[in-house]
């Protein structure tokens, strides 16, 4: 292809998972100390049904305490009865595969590495910058207000925007309710945040994880935590890995029919000052099938920020500095992902 195996991009503006090779080139092989095992032990997260949220006060309080439990605990969880039927799942699911069985050219026209374009596709952090490529292609997309930005979501195939923007809303209003639950947990108030969350951000992350000839000495994404309030995954089938806050291990998430995954991001430990924490996680691979994740990603406004909730500061005072989406962007632009120091880490105050 007139590419030597180190490279980022493929001179036909494909990458080497898309070539469907038999090897893994040595860009994208990570150092030892960070290859994954393929059979970590699963982790039981609590399955949470979101139904109680609706019933009356007491099931209310049950659900509530559940999904404070499990912020703190694991910084994660998983929700059943969440109110998305799983037809607009899988039809978001196969309107992601559809893209990216798109020809080249059409996905080229949203290529970038700009981190700040509202929609890009690129098939790594920073095709061809980074040291360490991921065995991944992604298309991400702001998603609200869903009539400002669905027009310049990609056009082919045909139906992909009405079908992932049924997924988008949705997503949107079961994160919604659930900060609402989180909040009042945290004793703010069901309405602390509301109106911010709903003039807020979401982001698409619609990923694509290629069979790799060699899934062990490769990764789809490394350890990262997200920099959101929270982050709302659908995925085909099994691949993401949490680590445990208790052991500091990687323990493999089962995929449940019809749930949804719920990650804590950056921005609600900030909030919470430290009480909830943003869950690592990263996605593995797999030398069989092809996998396919949704993220919905959501924060405040681009510029709005996010400060340790002056009702649990307490003695100890604020342990994050505060910060935007935008100073996120910043952050992310300026530093390798398979690297950096994570985001999180740049807010902490003398720890």
């Amino acid at each position: 292809m007139g590419a030597t195996a180190s490279s980022g991009m493929w001179k036909t503006g494909e990458s080497a998972q898309e070539q469907g090779l038999g090897y893994v080139p040595d860009a994208y092989q990570v150092p030892l100390r960070d290859r994954p095992s393929l059979f970590p032990d699963t982790v039981t997260v609590p399955l949470i049904d979101l139904g109680g949220l609706w019933k009356d006060a007491v099931q209310r309080s049950l659900v509530i305490k559940d999904i404070g439990n499990a912020c703190c605990r694991f910084g994660f969880f998983q929700i059943v009865n969440h109110g998305i039927c799983q037809t607009v799942m899988d039809e978001a699911l196969q309107a992601a595969s559809s893209f990216f069985d798109s020809p080249t050219d059409e996905k080229m026209k949203y290529m970038s590495n700009d981190v700040h374009k509202p929609v890009r596709y690129a098939t790594s952090f920073k095709d061809g910058v980074d040291k360490t490529q991921f065995w991944r292609v992604f298309l991400k997309h702001y998603a609200h207000p869903l009539e400002h930005w669905m027009g310049q979501w990609p056009e082919n195939p045909p139906r992909y925007r009405e079908k992932m923007g049924r997924f988008c809303a949705q997503a949107r209003k079961v994160t919604v309710d659930l900060m609402e639950a989180i909040t009042e947990g945290l004793g703010l108030g069901p309405s602390y945040l509301t109106s911010k969350m709903e003039a807020g951000m979401q982001v698409m992350a619609v990923n694509c994880y290629p069979r790799c000839p060699n899934p062990e000495v490769a990764l789809g994404l490394p350890p990262h935590c997200d920099y959101t309030c929270l982050t709302v995954v659908l995925q085909s089938s099994p691949g993401l890995q949490i680590m445990d806050l208790e052991d500091c291990t990687w323990k493999s998430v089962p995929k449940i029919p019809g749930a949804l995954q719920v990650h804590v991001g950056d921005h609600l430990e900030v909030l919470s000052n430290g009480l909830y924490k943003s869950v690592c996680h990263r996605a593995v691979l797999n030398s069989e099938r092809t996998r396919f994740s949704i993220a919905s990603l959501h924060s405040l406004g681009l510029d709005e920020t996010m400060e340790p909730a002056e009702e649990l500061v307490g003695a100890q005072g604020k342990k994050y500095r505060g910060s935007s989406f935008r100073d996120f962007l910043n952050f992310l632009a300026a530093n390798d992902l398979g690297k950096r120091k994570s985001f999180i880490d740049t807010l902490k105050i003398n720890q």
